[in-house]
């Protein structure tokens, strides 16, 4: 099976490296790879073109776009940059960040799940992240959920959901849409990927409104989304974040801002999150 990987990357010298070097050491190589370089100010570009001069496969795409940092909106129209200067000759479209190194099985363990069953639209491994010499898992998910940093897309699958949204939530809304569509989402502990940059190290008080205008906007209502960002703030062990999700939450509902969803995948969503709250509950 082909695959694709689209990297957008902002700033990225001290880490865009590692993550190529990891992507040409797999032993089975991608076909492409194109490193969407949005709006860097450092020397982003020329370690990729020095790595694009020695591996054909390997292709640069500049794209100028605002310097803030926002979860969600900006990452992903640098992703669809990257996207639309790929041809359709894929199996796989794999969206992934810049600064992860790859254990060198990954791709080809991640092409055997696809093989295994036709109905297996998402895989991915788990994020690991250092602490005190070690490396933990960075878990501030579930174990089912697979990671923004290394999405792993059928590209049937890609096609159905209809790509990626913009907007924070893009990396829960796009599993829930799989779901929706009877797709299944593969996660496979034994693929420990290195995450050099802790998710959310950049965000700002804007971006954790983001947060909870992404519950709203996935169609969770209220209820489920106070379970949500209580149980997200307790993870990241910063309870004051759930006012903060809240908060967000009905500026988005005031505003009323447009859903990712259509009514009828929203209705679809919330029983699911039900059903997965009973089932941790009894």
């Amino acid at each position: 099976m082909k695959y694709y990987i689209v990297i957008p990357a902002h700033n990225e010298q001290d880490l865009i490296g590692l993550t190529l070097e990891s992507l040409i050491s797999q032993t089975v190589l991608p076909t492409k790879i194109v490193v969407v370089n949005d709006n860097s100010t450092d020397k982003t570009e020329e370690i990729v073109l020095e790595f694009a001069q020695k591996n054909p496969f390997i292709s640069i795409v500049n794209k100028t776009s605002d310097a803030i940092h926002m979860p969600g909106s900006k990452v992903i129209q640098a992703f669809q940059k990257g996207f639309e200067t790929l041809d359709n000759d894929y199996d796989i479209l794999v969206k992934i960040d810049g600064d992860l190194i790859f254990p060198s099985n990954y791709f080809e363990t991640i092409i055997k799940h696809f093989q295994s069953d036709s109905k297996i639209g998402m895989a991915g491994g788990f994020c690991y992240i250092e602490k005190n010499g070690e490396w933990v898992l960075e878990n501030l998910t579930d174990k089912d959920h697979i990671r923004g940093a290394l999405k792993a897309y059928r590209k049937e699958t890609y096609q159905q959901i209809g790509g990626l949204k913009p907007a924070m939530g893009w990396d829960t809304v796009d599993e829930l849409l799989c779901k929706y569509y009877g797709w299944k989402i593969v996660t496979d502990t034994s693929l420990h990927v290195k995450h050099l940059k802790p998710t959310g190290a950049n965000y700002n008080k804007t971006a954790r409104y983001k947060q909870g205008e992404a519950f709203f906007t996935l169609g969770y209502g209220f209820w489920i989304t106070a379970i949500a960002s209580a149980k997200l703030a307790m993870m990241k062990k910063k309870p004051l974040l759930f006012f903060d999700y809240i908060k967000g939450f009905w500026k988005a509902k005031t505003a009323k801002t447009p859903l990712l969803v259509t009514p009828e995948q929203a209705k679809f969503i919330r029983k699911y999150r039900f059903q997965k709250m009973k089932q941790k509950l009894f």
